[in-house]
Protein backbone atom coordinates (compact mmCIF):
# COMPACT_ATOMS: atom_id res chain seq x y z
CA UNK A 1 0.00 0.00 0.00
CA UNK A 2 2.75 2.12 0.88
CA UNK A 3 4.56 2.01 -2.78
CA UNK A 4 0.80 3.12 -4.14
CA UNK A 5 1.55 6.49 -2.55
CA UNK A 6 4.77 7.34 -3.11
CA UNK A 7 4.13 9.22 -6.63
CA UNK A 8 1.27 11.49 -4.96
CA UNK A 9 3.45 11.87 -1.91
CA UNK A 10 6.40 13.19 -4.30
CA UNK A 11 3.83 15.50 -6.14
CA UNK A 12 2.59 17.02 -2.82
CA UNK A 13 6.60 17.69 -2.02
CA UNK A 14 7.12 19.45 -5.54
CA UNK A 15 4.22 21.36 -5.98
CA UNK A 16 5.04 22.90 -2.03
CA UNK A 17 8.44 23.60 -3.01
CA UNK A 18 7.34 25.38 -6.43
CA UNK A 19 5.04 27.52 -3.94
CA UNK A 20 7.76 28.15 -1.57
CA UNK A 21 9.85 29.07 -4.90
CA UNK A 22 7.32 31.84 -5.26
CA UNK A 23 7.52 33.83 -2.30
CA UNK A 24 10.21 35.41 0.13
CA UNK A 25 11.95 33.37 3.08
CA UNK A 26 9.15 34.85 5.41
CA UNK A 27 5.54 35.49 4.57
CA UNK A 28 4.91 39.30 2.60
CA UNK A 29 2.45 41.57 3.53
CA UNK A 30 0.97 40.77 0.27
CA UNK A 31 1.07 38.07 -2.89
CA UNK A 32 -0.94 37.18 -5.61
CA UNK A 33 -0.94 34.65 -8.73
CA UNK A 34 -3.92 36.77 -10.41
CA UNK A 35 -2.24 37.90 -13.56
CA UNK A 36 -3.42 41.58 -12.58
CA UNK A 37 -2.97 41.28 -8.74
CA UNK A 38 -2.67 45.11 -8.04
CA UNK A 39 -1.85 46.42 -4.72
CA UNK A 40 -1.50 50.08 -3.24
CA UNK A 41 1.21 51.29 -0.79
CA UNK A 42 2.58 53.85 0.33
CA UNK A 43 1.49 56.59 -2.72
CA UNK A 44 2.19 53.60 -4.98
CA UNK A 45 0.83 50.76 -6.86
CA UNK A 46 2.83 47.30 -7.25
CA UNK A 47 1.20 45.02 -10.19
CA UNK A 48 1.93 41.37 -11.31
CA UNK A 49 0.94 42.25 -14.84
CA UNK A 50 1.02 39.33 -17.02
CA UNK A 51 0.01 40.36 -20.07
CA UNK A 52 1.82 38.91 -22.88
CA UNK A 53 0.31 36.06 -24.87
CA UNK A 54 2.23 32.40 -23.97
CA UNK A 55 2.33 33.29 -20.57
CA UNK A 56 3.40 31.13 -17.71
CA UNK A 57 2.60 31.15 -13.88
CA UNK A 58 4.00 34.36 -12.07
CA UNK A 59 3.56 35.19 -8.43
CA UNK A 60 4.03 38.59 -6.86
CA UNK A 61 5.07 39.26 -3.19
CA UNK A 62 5.12 42.83 -1.29
CA UNK A 63 6.54 44.20 1.52
CA UNK A 64 5.88 47.69 0.80
CA UNK A 65 5.92 49.79 -2.62
CA UNK A 66 10.03 49.46 -2.35
CA UNK A 67 10.41 45.94 -1.85
CA UNK A 68 8.42 43.08 -3.98
CA UNK A 69 9.43 40.49 -6.12
CA UNK A 70 7.80 37.67 -8.44
CA UNK A 71 8.83 34.13 -9.13
CA UNK A 72 7.80 33.26 -12.76
CA UNK A 73 8.03 30.78 -15.11
CA UNK A 74 7.21 31.84 -18.67
CA UNK A 75 8.51 29.32 -21.91
CA UNK A 76 12.03 29.99 -23.90
CA UNK A 77 9.96 31.58 -26.43
CA UNK A 78 9.82 35.48 -27.91
CA UNK A 79 8.03 37.93 -27.20
CA UNK A 80 7.45 39.91 -23.97
CA UNK A 81 5.11 37.95 -21.41
CA UNK A 82 4.91 40.35 -18.22
CA UNK A 83 6.24 43.89 -16.64
CA UNK A 84 5.82 43.32 -12.69
CA UNK A 85 6.54 46.42 -11.40
CA UNK A 86 5.89 49.36 -9.39
CA UNK A 87 4.01 52.94 -9.96
CA UNK A 88 4.14 56.16 -9.10
CA UNK A 89 1.64 58.22 -10.48
CA UNK A 90 3.50 62.14 -11.60
CA UNK A 91 0.87 64.08 -12.98
CA UNK A 92 3.13 67.35 -14.06
CA UNK A 93 4.03 68.74 -17.14
CA UNK A 94 7.96 68.68 -17.18
CA UNK A 95 8.94 72.11 -17.53
CA UNK A 96 6.92 72.08 -13.94
CA UNK A 97 8.93 69.61 -12.01
CA UNK A 98 11.82 70.96 -10.07
CA UNK A 99 13.21 67.40 -9.85
CA UNK A 100 12.03 63.97 -11.01
CA UNK A 101 14.51 61.37 -9.85
CA UNK A 102 14.75 57.71 -9.13
CA UNK A 103 16.72 55.22 -6.89
CA UNK A 104 16.64 51.11 -7.16
CA UNK A 105 18.59 48.48 -5.94
CA UNK A 106 17.53 44.75 -7.49
CA UNK A 107 18.28 40.88 -7.11
CA UNK A 108 18.19 39.38 -10.58
CA UNK A 109 18.93 36.14 -11.83
CA UNK A 110 21.24 35.14 -14.18
CA UNK A 111 19.55 33.17 -16.83
CA UNK A 112 16.27 33.61 -19.06
CA UNK A 113 15.36 36.27 -20.90
CA UNK A 114 14.68 40.37 -19.43
CA UNK A 115 15.28 43.54 -18.84
CA UNK A 116 15.13 45.24 -15.52
CA UNK A 117 13.49 48.82 -16.93
CA UNK A 118 11.90 51.76 -15.99
CA UNK A 119 8.96 52.93 -18.35
CA UNK A 120 7.92 56.52 -17.83
CA UNK A 121 4.62 57.56 -19.57
CA UNK A 122 4.26 61.21 -21.01
CA UNK A 123 0.65 62.90 -22.42
CA UNK A 124 -1.27 60.06 -21.29
CA UNK A 125 -0.25 56.68 -23.08
CA UNK A 126 1.24 58.70 -26.46
CA UNK A 127 4.87 58.88 -25.02
CA UNK A 128 6.87 55.97 -23.56
CA UNK A 129 10.47 56.35 -22.50
CA UNK A 130 11.85 53.01 -21.29
CA UNK A 131 15.68 53.05 -19.24
CA UNK A 132 16.62 50.00 -19.05
CA UNK A 133 19.48 49.35 -16.25
CA UNK A 134 20.47 45.94 -17.18
CA UNK A 135 19.46 42.94 -19.72
CA UNK A 136 19.75 39.41 -19.60
CA UNK A 137 19.23 37.13 -22.69
CA UNK A 138 17.94 37.71 -26.32
CA UNK A 139 16.10 40.92 -25.58
CA UNK A 140 16.16 44.47 -27.19
CA UNK A 141 14.18 47.68 -27.59
CA UNK A 142 11.60 48.49 -30.17
CA UNK A 143 13.10 50.70 -33.18
CA UNK A 144 16.29 50.99 -34.02
CA UNK A 145 19.42 52.95 -32.82
CA UNK A 146 19.78 56.87 -32.92
CA UNK A 147 22.73 57.64 -31.06
CA UNK A 148 24.57 57.40 -27.98
CA UNK A 149 23.94 60.09 -24.83
CA UNK A 150 25.45 60.42 -21.11
CA UNK A 151 22.85 62.10 -19.47
CA UNK A 152 20.69 61.56 -16.43
CA UNK A 153 23.60 60.08 -14.19
CA UNK A 154 24.49 57.07 -17.37
CA UNK A 155 25.49 56.50 -20.49
CA UNK A 156 23.02 55.24 -22.89
CA UNK A 157 22.24 53.83 -26.69
CA UNK A 158 19.44 55.57 -27.43
CA UNK A 159 16.64 53.81 -29.84
CA UNK A 160 13.11 55.21 -31.09
CA UNK A 161 10.67 53.81 -32.33
CA UNK A 162 6.72 52.73 -32.20
CA UNK A 163 4.89 49.66 -30.72
CA UNK A 164 1.80 50.42 -33.10
CA UNK A 165 -0.09 52.29 -30.28
CA UNK A 166 2.62 54.73 -29.08
CA UNK A 167 6.08 56.03 -29.57
CA UNK A 168 8.56 54.27 -27.73
CA UNK A 169 11.83 55.90 -26.56
CA UNK A 170 14.85 53.13 -25.28
CA UNK A 171 17.28 54.68 -23.31
CA UNK A 172 20.01 51.30 -22.97
CA UNK A 173 22.59 51.45 -20.48
CA UNK A 174 25.77 50.53 -21.80
CA UNK A 175 26.99 48.48 -19.00
CA UNK A 176 24.37 46.36 -16.64
CA UNK A 177 23.63 47.51 -13.21
CA UNK A 178 21.55 46.61 -10.19
CA UNK A 179 21.46 49.52 -7.68
CA UNK A 180 21.93 53.37 -8.65
CA UNK A 181 19.91 56.60 -9.12
CA UNK A 182 18.95 58.07 -12.72
CA UNK A 183 17.82 61.77 -13.00
CA UNK A 184 14.60 61.12 -14.98
CA UNK A 185 13.51 64.64 -15.19
CA UNK A 186 17.39 65.05 -17.56
CA UNK A 187 16.12 62.04 -19.75
CA UNK A 188 12.78 64.07 -20.22
CA UNK A 189 14.82 67.43 -21.31
CA UNK A 190 16.89 65.57 -23.20
CA UNK A 191 14.17 64.15 -25.54
CA UNK A 192 12.37 67.90 -25.73
CA UNK A 193 15.76 69.45 -26.46
CA UNK A 194 15.97 67.46 -28.91
CA UNK A 195 12.77 67.75 -30.65
CA UNK A 196 11.83 64.25 -29.54
CA UNK A 197 8.93 65.22 -27.63
CA UNK A 198 6.81 68.47 -26.24
CA UNK A 199 6.18 70.19 -22.86
CA UNK A 200 3.86 67.11 -21.90
CA UNK A 201 2.62 66.08 -18.39
CA UNK A 202 4.51 63.30 -17.12
CA UNK A 203 1.84 60.42 -16.38
CA UNK A 204 3.24 57.62 -14.77
CA UNK A 205 7.00 56.77 -12.96
CA UNK A 206 7.07 52.84 -13.40
CA UNK A 207 10.03 50.67 -12.54
CA UNK A 208 10.11 46.62 -12.54
CA UNK A 209 11.24 43.43 -14.86
CA UNK A 210 10.12 43.13 -18.44
CA UNK A 211 10.00 39.54 -18.83
CA UNK A 212 10.23 37.15 -21.86
CA UNK A 213 11.26 34.21 -20.38
CA UNK A 214 11.95 32.20 -16.95
CA UNK A 215 11.86 28.46 -18.00
CA UNK A 216 11.76 26.16 -14.92
CA UNK A 217 11.23 29.53 -12.61
CA UNK A 218 13.38 32.50 -11.33
CA UNK A 219 13.01 35.11 -8.93
CA UNK A 220 13.33 38.87 -9.77
CA UNK A 221 13.38 41.04 -6.60
CA UNK A 222 13.36 44.87 -5.64
CA UNK A 223 15.29 45.35 -2.59
CA UNK A 224 14.37 49.26 -2.50
CA UNK A 225 12.72 52.09 -4.78
CA UNK A 226 11.50 55.32 -5.10
CA UNK A 227 10.49 58.19 -7.03
CA UNK A 228 10.62 61.85 -6.23
CA UNK A 229 9.80 64.75 -7.48
CA UNK A 230 9.37 68.63 -6.52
Amino acid sequence: MMKTFKPVAALVTLFAALFASALPAQAATWSSSDKWGTWSNGGYTVRNNVWGSGAGAQSIWANSYSNWGVWANHPNTGGVKSYPHSDRNIGRRISALGTLTSNFNVSRPGSGAYCTCYDIWADGTNHEIMLWMNKQGAVGPIGSRQTSATVGGHSWDVYRGSNGSNAVYSFVRTSNTNSGSVDIKAVLNWLRNNGWMADHVVTDVQFGFEITSSSGGLNFASNSFGVNFS
